[in-house]
């Protein structure tokens, strides 16, 4: 029997830090994964979604033909002339720096006990012991269940990512940032696309600007919403041509070719054997806490609180860290989200509205972008930077940015909200001129001068 240090199930995001980390401190590492070393955002998700994002915008300039933007697409996830992408680097890098892979199923046989099941029918099972187990796999497309959507051959996010045809028509249910995006991509190729989404505003989750801007961006790239509305059924191949017809909750009616889901995902943590540790795979914590048990470690999607890729690399390399012992815990006061659409859509920490339900004295300042010398620049039609302070700790605790670096403008934010920066500190930072984050300097003044002005009523 072989014995590692750490185990890791997964090599998506999570696993791969994990293993990094563990290596980097000359721990033995074990990988199992059943699948791609890589994971989703490597092959399926984030690689493949930002390389047809970056197409459709040279498409509107004419450079890139749905042709060129499908063989850039399969360029960067390594499936060029096949049909299933290559992981050999991702398998390169990990043996490089030392880690044991085995490609096949893991499952927990008990305390520091993992069995493989090879995925090459040939091979023979191999039993490995840990001495921590970390769990990182990851989460999955999973199908709706409305009536007659199976019956489609409905697209998950791993279809619209790799499909190498575009459909004459499509209906994306979920207007979350999957089904923004990907709405934007299909949409500016000249696809007929309709997004369906049950809240009344896209991107429900983020601030209110934000959702405004997300349904202005696929109006101008012709995308159709029905908004506060849901599929309830779904009739095959009824439509004209062959169409598939989508019933909606609001009495509504639409036909397409091809139908996305991007409403949630399954987390893959069933069928581990946690059982043998005392753990309800149907109850496991998704408050990113990471340590579940005596020297089992759960990160990436299934440990929530967020599924994003720049989480479960933090919760990977975090958990490694508090398996040998450092004084660490992991911090989601700062997670940057963001949303890669024309112009690109960020935020951070709470809005004004959900700081003042938690109880907060909070207030929001705005700055328009388009009037800025930078939006003048870039020929913005619309944009915002906007803050939201505390005005008890003096301090930065939400932020969203609607411009075309919005990702990385954020980041101020992220760190004034991880570090605790003073509103006082923020003022005096030097700007760059004519940049986005320029904005920020001059809310911060402001935000100084509010402060200030309160500062001033007699109690």
């Amino acid at each position: 029997m072989d014995r590692f240090d750490f185990v890791v199930i997964g090599a998506g995001a999570a696993g791969e830090a994990a293993a990094y980390e563990a290596l980097a401190h000359g721990r033995t590492v074990a990988v199992v994964d059943k699948e791609l070393f890589g994971g989703s955002c490597s092959f399926w998700a984030c690689v493949p979604s930002k390389a047809l994002l970056h197409s459709a915008s040279e498409h509107l300039h004419g450079s890139y033909s749905w042709q060129r933007a499908s063989d850039r697409r399969d360029y960067m996830i390594n499936r060029e002339n096949r049909d299933w992408p290559d992981d050999s680097g991702h398998v390169r890098g990990l043996e490089g720096a030392g880690a044991r892979l085995f490609h096949g199923r893991a499952r927990i046989a008990g305390p520091g006990l993992v069995d493989v099941a090879p995925v090459d029918p040939a091979a023979a099972p191999t039993r490995l012991a840990a001495g921590t187990i970390v769990v990182a796999t990851g989460s999955g497309p999973t199908t709706p269940d409305i009536e007659g959507l199976a019956e489609t051959g409905p697209w998950s996010n791993r279809e619209a990512t790799s499909t190498r045809d575009l459909p004459r028509s499509l209906v994306v249910l979920g207007g979350g940032p999957v089904g923004v995006e990907m709405s934007e991509v299909f949409g500016r190729f000249g696809v007929a696309v309709t997004l369906v989404h049950s809240h009344d505003r896209l991107l429900d989750r983020d601030h209110p600007r934000v959702s405004e801007a997300a349904a202005r961006i696929l109006r101008d790239d012709g995308v159709a919403m029905r908004l506060g509305a849901r599929a309830v059924r779904v009739r095959p191949a009824a439509g004209s041509a062959g169409a598939h017809v989508v019933e909606l909750s609001d009495g509504g009616r639409l036909e397409a070719e091809r139908i996305m889901h991007a409403l949630g995902r399954a987390l893959a943590v069933d069928d581990l054997g946690l059982e043998s540790l005392g753990l309800d795979a149907s109850r496991l914590p998704r408050d990113g806490r990471l340590r579940v048990g005596e020297d089992i470690y759960l990160i990436g999607d299934p440990a929530g609180p967020e599924m994003f890729t720049h989480v479960s690399h933090y919760q990977g390399e975090m958990a490694v860290r508090m398996a040998l012992g450092e004084s660490v815990a992991p911090d989601y006061r700062a997670i940057p989200r963001a949303v890669f659409v024309e112009p690109e859509l960020a935020s951070v920490g709470l809005s004004v509205d959900q700081a003042v339900a938690a109880g907060r004295d909070a207030f929001e300042l705005v700055a328009d972008f388009a009037t800025t010398a930078r939006g003048y620049g870039v020929e913005a039609a619309f944009g915002h930077v906007a803050i939201v302070v505390d005005r008890r700790s003096r301090t930065l605790i939400g932020a969203s940015v609607v411009a075309p670096d919005a990702s990385a403008a954020i980041h101020e934010a992220v760190l004034a909200i991880q570090t605790g920066t003073s509103v006082e500190v923020l003022a005096g930072v030097i700007h760059g001129f004519p940049t986005t984050p320029r904005l920020f300097g001059g809310l911060f003044k402001d935000a100084l001068a509010e402060l200030r002005r309160g500062d001033a009523v007699p109690a």
